[in-house]
């Protein structure tokens, strides 16, 4: 719903322009200036994620989206519009992080790549699907009616977050459970590095850094089922009891810059994860303008079709990569003696590349060209089928290697993926007066490649990297304001 409210705009730019006077290039910038508020939104409201727990963030950024679709629905200076763009994205930056936690919370190592294949279908779903619908929309019913289309829609979101959603922020007990400490725990449980130093010998050759010695086979904690499930009520209770000082609830919200720039790993999933939204921002916004010209001469709900493609792309590329995901990390997990690597992920992002230039290409030189719609469709299907390995496994990647910080990790994911598509989308149309569309789509193209290529070398040196920052993923990792610790 997030990106449906994001992308739900692009088919009614005709019909804006021809009733309230917006130029299209207003309209790129508004949709720019709302990549922007997605960069900064969630270092401002994934602490109060961190303190009170994920169902009252997921509660107050459906309800303050809700009443954005109904401003929207009412628009009619470009103040309203840029606001409303603004707003709404800062409100949903949080959907790229608070989801991500929720995974890390409730499902295993083994499942994620699974788990957030789905995440990345129904995201990319949102923004295909919903200037598909809209375009109709707009044609039968006007283009205010897209936006109280989707106020039903997230009204019905908050009710279900409201009545459905659980709490998945637990608070587990300092101290020792069951004869297993918390960090022993952790460390079973992610198998990310090595708790203490006292009483094991800690082999840091592999990433699930093994145990030897005589706790070689620590058992695993035993569930005391005398204690009551808590009621209903108590599962949806607004907020969880924070813990910490100011200062620590104050420092995640610049603590995400210092680990984006100083852990290698994070920064290059950040980049590949932005690169590929950024392909998406493009060619969406590129079609929503030119194709409303000749020789297409495409209608609102013509091009709302041409969001089509992208959503077969994406929903091929995700039924091929969570399975695929998952299994070959058990596959090469036996082979390395029973030990996963999180870089063991990354050889489902190298299948994949070639595609992504390819449909960049196949779509930017064919609208340059002027070339029938359907090179154009099969183009934009073609780099949605290949972002779609590319993004899901950059996240699950974060998750498994760096599950101690993921919220202030995937931050900093939030906030390059959108200055990314921010600076492009800013860009674009001065950039296409200066060297042509054909040139612009020529050097994306190149530039997604060498983006991509940089996966080999953290398959081959990801490990390496990750045990030069181990002492510094331990810092932060002991900062982190979690009620689980």
């Amino acid at each position: 719903m997030v990106w449906a409210l994001i992308d739900a705009a692009t088919p009614t730019w005709t019909d804006m322009n021809i009733q309230l006077g917006f130029s299209f290039e207003i309209l790129d910038d508004s949709y720019a200036a709302g990549c922007g508020s997605l960069c900064i939104g969630a270092f401002f409201m994934i602490p109060f994620a961190l303190a009170f727990g994920r169902r009252p963030v997921y509660l107050v950024s459906t309800a303050a989206q809700l009443a954005i679709c109904i401003w929207s629905a009412k628009m009619q200076t470009v103040v309203d519009l840029m606001m409303v763009n603004i707003l709404s994205c800062f409100f949903g930056a949080l959907s790229e992080v608070i989801v991500q936690m929720t995974v890390a919370d409730i499902y295993f190592v083994h499942q994620r790549g699974l788990v957030n294949s789905v995440y990345v279908w129904f995201m990319y779903s949102g923004a295909n699907l919903a200037p598909l619908a809209a375009g109709y929309v707009t044609i039968a019913q006007g283009w205010r009616m897209v936006w109280w289309w989707m106020a039903i829609f997230f009204g019905i979101c908050f009710v279900a977050f409201t009545f459905f959603y659980e709490e998945s922020l637990y608070k587990i007990p300092a101290g020792v459970v069951d004869g297993i400490s918390t960090s022993e725990r952790d460390f079973e449980t992610s198998g990310t590095y090595a708790a203490t130093k006292d009483d094991e010998k800690v082999d840091k050759t592999g990433d699930c850094l093994t145990r030897t010695g005589s706790n070689s086979h620590t058992p695993l904690p035993q569930i005391d089922i005398s204690i009551p499930k808590k009621t209903y009520l108590q599962r949806l209770v607004p907020f969880t009891r924070p813990q910490g000082s100011l200062h620590h609830f104050l420092r995640h919200s610049y603590q995400p810059f210092f680990i984006l720039f100083t852990i290698p790993s994070v920064f290059f999933m950040a980049l590949i994860y932005g690169a590929m939204t950024a392909c998406s921002t493009i060619m969406i916004t590129t079609l929503s303008s030119y194709m409303a010209l000749p020789p297409y001469n495409f209608n609102s709900s013509q091009i709302g079709l041409m969001s089509l493609p992208p959503f077969i792309g994406t929903s091929l590329g995700v039924l091929i990569t969570g399975p695929l995901s998952d299994w070959i990390i058990l596959f090469l997990a036996r082979r390395n003696k029973g030990i996963y690597e999180p870089e063991m992920r990354l050889w489902v992002i190298a299948g994949f590349i070639p595609l992504v230039p390819a449909g960049i290409l196949m779509f930017g030189l064919g609208l340059s060209r002027g070339a029938p719609w359907p090179v154009l469709a099969i183009g934009y299907a073609l780099c949605a089928f290949g972002n779609a390995p590319a993004s899901s496994v950059s996240l699950t990647y974060i998750t498994d290697a760096y599950g101690e910080i993921v919220a202030d990790s995937l931050i900093g994911v939030s906030f390059i993926r959108n200055l990314f598509a921010t600076a492009l989308v800013f860009s674009l149309t001065p950039w296409i007066e200066g060297v042509g569309l054909e040139n612009v789509f020529v050097t994306i193209a190149v530039l997604m490649t060498a983006i991509l290529l940089g996966t080999f070398g953290f398959i081959a040196y990801g490990k390496r990297l990750r045990h030069v920052m181990a002492d510094r993923y331990q810092y932060y990792a002991e900062r982190q304001l979690d009620l689980r610790h």
